[in-house]
């Protein structure tokens, strides 16, 4: 087939940046599992080793029940919707779905997704005007930061704008600024993750409210990592620091970790949110529903995290275990009750040898470097499940400290 002038000006420039990609270290490689997710999987290349790096929190990804009803789930509704919502793609299984999120969490509504970075991409370009202002954490999700840009591009003239990370007195200073501007007369929302996926680390959702209800401001919490992990029952950020469910206005999450680590995401709110995204939101216009398969699985992992909330306590045991075993081998671990206990070791060039020797010794767990996290800051991000034994823990633990012997050495 005869190349075009321009099919070689892409090919270039393409191949350019991915050679810098490799020469800087930050090539990823996609490892294949060979098995169903579990503590403990097969890698193609590597044979059995344990698993840190999944989002698996609670363990349900492989738990019998949660297959068994997307099997049940396939064989009711069959593979495929083939639609979106609106015309003829709505089924049973996702009523099922909705309604326990809702009940769940203590919504009047919930509405889902494909994922959870769909569901806020529908969240704020759906729901506010261009007389809105969102506030940002500065160190929130990607799927956040790209639903405010597309928000601002789609409604031009509101306000978008970031203050410091969990830095409550210069979120102060933003939410002042805007109602001080006698020009400024539209709703603001004030967005954040529950918990921060690099650091570990949970907002400060109890002063964030204050300052909302001061300033009459809008509280997103965007709980991906939070929910099924955080709180006495699973339930997530705001009920760890105390809040009640209506203390927070819009609820977003993913049923792709701790709730059956399938797909999917989901918006939770007012009724009057959830059907303003039915009606407009062009993700679900425009795209196809959330698989039932996948929608039965995670109504049964919602289920199965309300009927044995021992699985939360479990997950908070193998975290002390966890952030004890690897100070005690000789690695700076940054405090936090999440399930994400980030090792912190310097630059990324060490990060990735140190998760490739690992992996070597049968521990998987990914090492994130610049531009994940900022130069300096690399780090192993290791993560931890209810479904890890203390044995598998201890055997992390061991590998750690043998590399902490070789460094040494």
């Amino acid at each position: 087939m005869p190349t075009s002038a321009a099919n070689e000006h892409f090919e270039l420039r393409a191949q350019t940046l991915l050679q810098g990609v490799k020469d800087s270290g930050q090539w990823k490689h996609l490892q294949t599992i060979e098995s169903a997710m579990d503590p403990e999987i097969t890698l193609e290349g590597h044979g059995r080793v344990l698993c840190f790096c999944s989002n698996n929190y609670l363990g349900l990804a492989n738990e019998p029940r949660v297959v068994q009803a997307g099997h049940e789930g396939l064989d009711r509704h069959g593979g495929g919707t083939a639609s979106v919502r609106f015309i003829c793609g709505t089924f049973a299984a996702h009523h099922e779905l909705e309604q326990r999120i809702a009940s769940f969490f203590g919504f009047e509504s919930s509405y889902t997704f494909v994922s959870c970075w769909t569901a806020t991409e529908a969240l704020f370009p759906t729901l506010c005007t261009p007389a809105d202002a969102i506030i940002s954490d500065e160190l929130n999700h990607a799927c956040i930061i790209d639903a405010i840009r597309l928000a601002a591009g789609m409604h031009k003239g509101l306000r978008k704008t970031v203050y410091r990370h969990s830095d409550m007195d210069h979120l102060r200073e933003r939410l002042a600024a805007l109602r001080a501007d006698t020009d400024f007369d539209g709703v603001i929302w004030v967005v954040t993750d529950g918990v921060f996926s690099m650091e570990g680390d949970i907002a400060k959702l109890v002063d964030m409210r204050a300052l909302c209800d001061e300033f009459g401001a809008m509280l997103v919490v965007d709980d991906s990592h939070g929910h099924g992990v955080m709180g006495q029952t699973g339930r997530g950020t705001h009920e760890h620091c105390g809040l009640r469910s209506d203390q927070v206005d819009v609820l977003t999450g993913t049923l792709g970790k701790a709730l059956g680590g399938g797909a999917g995401g989901f918006v939770a709110g007012s009724k009057t949110a959830i059907d303003l995204l039915v009606q407009r939101a062009r993700p679900t216009l425009f795209s196809n529903a959330l698989p039932t398969t996948v929608a039965a699985s995670a109504e049964m992992a919602i289920r199965i995290l309300q009927e044995e909330p021992e699985r939360v306590e479990r997950l908070r045991a193998n975290v002390e275990r966890a952030r004890s075993g690897i100070r005690d081998a000789g690695f700076e671990v940054l405090e936090s009750p999440t399930a994400i206990c980030p090792i912190i070791v310097g630059d990324t060039a060490r990060a990735i040898r140190l998760s490739e020797r690992l992996l070597e010794k049968g521990v998987f767990v990914i090492g994130f470097g610049y531009p994940v996290v900022p130069e300096g800051e690399a780090r192993l991000r290791v993560q931890i499940s209810a479904a890890h034994t203390d044995e598998h823990i201890d055997r992390l633990v061991e590998a750690l400290r043998e590399l902490k012997a070789e460094e040494d050495a």
